[in-house]
This record gives structure tokens, sequence and C-alpha cells, in this order.
């Protein structure tokens, strides 16, 4: 929240934004105040995302079309469904939380996305993509086997569009004509040449009521007379078809109006309010420019897309990253290049995420072995099944959480067939500021009951390297995971080493308790084993177990203690429990790691100590654990 002299300040710099405090305030504005509104917005917009990080670029592009809505729909009351939540920020600052927008994606505070326990107006909590028409549809179904009057409508970007759930959601909705209202925020498809006067026209044209009583009065007279119905449907759709690109929502039973300036607020207002006195499932089409009114932002969308604090006169993004350190990330990055290199028939596979996931250098050095999929995580793993039939190595680069949307075709596609391709799973576990819904805690639980795969956690970039190495000559699926994190930067780089399938390694030799750490917390677990003369383990194979050390480890000690930056139930944890009871054999287990919550929002260190992995707590769990 913001002291009174930073009110102040905001009531001085923000004349009309300081009047809102709810989307009422802003229905009493002027229309002629908004576009006023609109800049006021971009410039609080920097102001706060300066100092905090988050999605800049989708949230200054969705400005107007926010206060758009929110103008003229009877919002709590109406839902409007934010897809993602990259665009939401105007949405929160509209709704009550402008002034704790200080404290955005920080522990604590508000969430980078919709989150429906943190206000009224978020009626549907969102991190990954697509999900918004699905959502808006079953609300919209609800509202009328309740008989409640109540408008609906579904945001969603181009990005969006690519993946398969927001098609079959329009295939439904389109089939049931309920009444629902799909905006496609477009900001970089090929789709999107005719915005201008004609279609400007055009879309006036067919959202006014002269037209729609026209085209409600002949479907009652030609549909008596088949041939002639069918001859004026395809007449509309082919004129349609040579000005806009609304063809295919049309033939999934949607009205399709646009494309239209999506930063004009007048043209807008005047069309969406022409929508809300249409019935049935329609679709508005805009056009906006990621970035809108920062330069840097305008000239470098994907930097902007999702940033750090950042100086906002410069556009210069601080840098967190420490001397001689270097990201799990840009360590998959540089292995990838140098693999690429010798092996002709590596192809990389990213769903969207090629800056994200390390994937900009092989992109621009191998670009026709390099495949971005667009948000469609289920068509990344299945085209990696395919590739990989045919005699190639595909690595699929994707995060722990969206991997959880490929799930049936990991097991189903890749899995059951025994295919040779290899994943590098990135953000795994604590992720830090994104919160729950990007999480990377359960991919050990979900992946370790496949049959027939192999998944490591590297300890360091020198591990790293070894294990990408091993996954890939695996002759079958192999998984790598490793964090949001920086680490040494590893003394050698070796792309033929390759580790021992099962193996782990014993680094130090203690009493009493072993340690065993499945991942980049070892770093963490060093000095503690030093401190407390624990042995300690580098476990680096989740599957399969290093069985042989596992039990020699529990012969020879009093207790065993497993680490990692994961679920522990289901987790590596589990699995060696597991082992030892087939084994009969009886010893004292502690299994550290993410306990059975979904996260909360903060920095990455402060999450592992919210969960208890941090250096003290580890500490102190483990002499309370081993204390006789």
């Amino acid at each position: 929240m913001l002291d009174n002299n930073s009110l102040t300040k905001i009531s001085e710099t923000f004349p009309i934004l300081a009047q809102i405090d709810s989307p009422m305030d802003l229905r009493e504005l002027d229309e002629g105040q908004l576009p006023e509104l609109a800049e006021e917005i971009r410039a609080f917009l920097l102001q706060s995302l300066s100092s905090t990080g988050g999605h800049l670029a989708s949230g200054l592009g969705s400005v107007e079309i926010t206060i758009a809505l929110h103008y003229l729909f009877d919002t709590p009351h109406d839902r409007l469904i934010w897809d993602v939540g990259h665009q939401c920020y105007p949405h929160k600052i509209l709704t009550g939380r402008r002034d704790q927008m200080t404290g955005l994606r920080q522990k604590g505070g508000l969430s980078g996305f919709p989150k429906i326990t943190e206000s009224e107006y978020d009626h549907f909590g969102a991190g990954h993509s697509s999900t918004s028409i699905s959502a808006a549809l079953g609300m919209e179904i609800a509202s009328n086997s309740k008989d409640i009057e109540r408008k609906t409508v579904a945001i969603i970007g181009d990005g969006g569009m690519t993946a398969g759930m927001a098609y079959e959601a329009l295939n439904h909705g389109g089939a049931i004509d309920n009444d629902l209202l799909v905006i496609l925020n477009d900001n970089e498809m090929s789709i999107s040449p005719n915005v201008g006067a004609m279609s400007k026209y055009l879309s006036s044209i067919w959202s006014g009521k002269i037209y729609s009583s026209l085209r409600s009065g002949s479907k009652k007279v030609l549909k008596r007379i088949p041939s002639a119905w069918e001859l004026a449907k395809r007449a509309e759709e082919h004129v349609k078809g040579m000005v806009t690109p609304g063809t295919l929502f049309e033939e999934l039973g949607f009205s399709y109006f646009g494309p239209i300036d999506g930063h004009n607020l007048k043209d807008l207002l005047s069309l969406i309010h022409n929508l809300q006195q249409l019935p049935g499932p329609r679709m508005l089409h805009i056009v906006t420019r990621k970035g809108k009114g920062y330069p840097p932002a305008e000239e470098d969308a994907c930097k902007f897309h999702g940033v750090g604090p950042f100086n906002p006169e410069t556009g210069e993004v601080k840098s967190s990253s420490k001397p001689g350190m270097q990201s799990y990330t840009n360590i998959f990055s540089d292995w990838l290049v140098a693999k690429g290199n010798k092996e002709p028939n590596l192809h990389a596979i990213t769903p969207a995420m090629r800056e994200g996931s390390g994937l900009v250098k092989f992109s621009q050095e191998m670009p026709e072995r390099y495949h971005d999929v667009g948000i469609a995580e289920q068509h990344a793993v299945t085209l990696a099944a395919g590739m990989a039939c045919e005699g190639l190595k595909p690595v699929v680069a994707i995060y722990s959480t969206f991997l959880q949307r490929g799930y049936d075709q990991f097991i189903h596609d890749i899995a059951v067939q025994g295919l040779d391709v290899t994943f590098a799973v990135d953000r795994a576990g604590v992720v830090g500021a994104d919160g729950a819904t990007h999480t990377g805690n359960f991919d050990i639980a979900f992946c370790r009951c496949i049959p027939g795969i192999i998944m490591m956690a590297p300890a360091n970039g020198q591990d790293m390297f070894e294990l990408l190495n091993t996954a890939y000559q695996y002759p079958g699926p192999a998984l790598v995971r490793y964090p949001r994190d920086s680490v040494a930067q590893p003394a050698v780089v070796t792309v033929d080493d390759c580790a021992e399938i099962g193996k782990a390694i014993q680094t130090r030799s203690g009493k009493q308790t072993a340690l065993l750490v499945f991942g980049s917390l070892f770093s963490i677990a060093q000095p503690i084993a030093d401190e407390l003369d624990l042995s300690l383990v580098n476990m680096r194979f989740i599957k399969p177990l290093d069985e042989s050390l596992i039990k020699e480890l529990a012969a020879s000690h009093d207790y065993l203690v497993t680490l990692e930056d994961a679920s522990i139930v289901g987790g590596a944890g589990s699995a060696v429990l597991e082992y030892l009871s087939q084994q009969q054999i009886n010893i004292p287990l502690l299994r550290l790691g993410l306990s059975d919550v979904f996260p909360s929002q903060g920095s990455r260190e402060q999450v592992l100590e919210d969960y208890g992995i941090d250096s003290a707590t580890i500490r102190s769990s483990i002499v309370e654990f081993t204390r006789n």
C-alpha cells in the first residue's frame, strides 16, 4: 500500500486515475476523458513496474480495451475473463488495486495474474494460456441455467489462439449458440492487414441494428427455401472473406467483427456497445501494439514481455546476475548449440518460449532445425515423437509447469512407444514471483511413475552438461530438470562426457547421518554437511535411483535425509522411501522438499524459506530429526 505522501503524488501526477477506485467511478467519467485516462494508466504502469518488474508490454497494449470493457459492462456482475493474465495489469489498476501495484509479484503483494481470491473482479484465475473461452462459456452456461441476466466476455491474445484448447471452446460455443463475446487482442498475427476505413465501415454495418435485423429476417424467409438460403449464406461469407480474416470463426458459429484499431477508444466504445445488443456467440478482433506508448517496449516487445526492474528513462533492465555465475538456462543454451554443431540430427522444439528457454542462439545459428510451435505444448510433444520415429533426435525445451499440459502426449505418444526424445525441463521447483500457476513442483511426481524413462537433476553447471549428454545418448525418453537459478560457470564444457545411468556421487563421508540431495539445492547442503559431519551424496538420478548406494548408506548410518526442490508428495524422497520399504530396510528417513501446498509468491529465496528448505531451516530440521 502507498503512504499518504505517495497518494498525494498520484493525485497530482495522475489527476483522472486518482479518482478511479472502482469501475463505478470510471463510468462517471465523460467519454472524452477516457483517452487521457489511457495515457495516465500507461505512465502509471511504467512507474510501478520499473521497480517491481512484470509483464509490461502486454499491459501497455491492452489499456484501451480494458477501459472500454469496464466502462460499458456492469462489472463485477458481468464477467470479464482474461486469458493468461499478462494483459490484466490495467484491469487491476481500475478495479481498486492501483495503490497496491508497488507490491506486484512481491511476497504478500498482488499476484501477477488474475486471482479469484484477490478481487471480486477476477472471475477466473489464469497463468497458462488459452483457458479464457472455455471458462467464459462455462460461466455463460451457468448463468443461463440459473436464469441470471449477465454478460460474459473472454479476452484472449493472438498467442493464446495458437493453442488447440481455444478452438475446442470456439467449436463448442458456436454449436450451442450462447450469448458469449470473445475479444481477440491481436498484436502480431499475420491475419491483421485490414485495419482501416473499409474494415471499420464494414464492422459498423455488421454490428448495427439494421444489418442485424435484415440478417435475422432473411434467415426466417430463406430457410424455407433451402437452396436460396445456402446461396445467401455462402455469398455473405465470401464477401466477408474478401475483406476480413473472419471466415474461420464464422464457420465455427461466431459472428465475426473486425479487425479494428484496438487503441481507438471512440471506435471501440461504439462497436462494443453495438455488440452488447446482439445475441449469440460473437468475436471482436482488435489489433493492438505490444508496448504501446513506451518506445523501448514497442521496439523490443519480447524483452519487455516479462521484465525485471528497469530504468524507465532508458529502458535498461537492472542486472541481477552475479560475477562468475550463470543461469542454468544459459548453460542449457550453450550445450544445445555445441551439441547441435556436432549432431546434425538434433532438432530443438519450444512451445513459444524461445527466449525463456534459452533457444535464441540455436534459432539464429541453426534455424532450419529450430521449431517454435506456438502455445501448443501437446503438439510440441507429439511433434517430437513423430521426428523420433524417423530417426531425428528432438530436444524439447519446456518449462516444468507447461510440461503438465502435454502429459498425455508424453505417456501415450513417447513413453509407450519408447521413443528417443530429450526433455530439458526448465523452471523446475520454486519459480518465485510468478507464484502457484507457474510452480515447477510436480514434474518428479508425475513423471517418475512412467515406465522406461530416465530423469535427472544436476547439482551444478558441470553436472548440467554431463546429464544433458546422458539424456541425449539414452535411446528413450529422458528428462533433465533444473531451476530458475544461477550457478557457478562450469570449468570444463564438453558434449561427449556422459554419466553412468543410475549412478550417484558421494562427495563426503560423515557419521551417523547421510544427506541425499537431488538437484540444485546441493550448494546449500554442502556447508551444512561440513558443519554437522554428514555424509553427502549428489544423487543426480531420480529415476533410476542408485539403489546399491542407498542400501550401503542405510547399512552404515543411523539416519537418512533426502532434499529436493520438488513436491515431497510423490517426489524423489518418496522414491527412496519406497525402495527402503521394498527391501524391508528399517531406517529413519526425513524427507525435505516442497510441502503439500501451492506456493506463495516472492523471490526464489523467500519461497524456499517459506517451505523450510533454506539453509537455516534445513540445518535445524536435521538436528531435530537426529537428536537422540
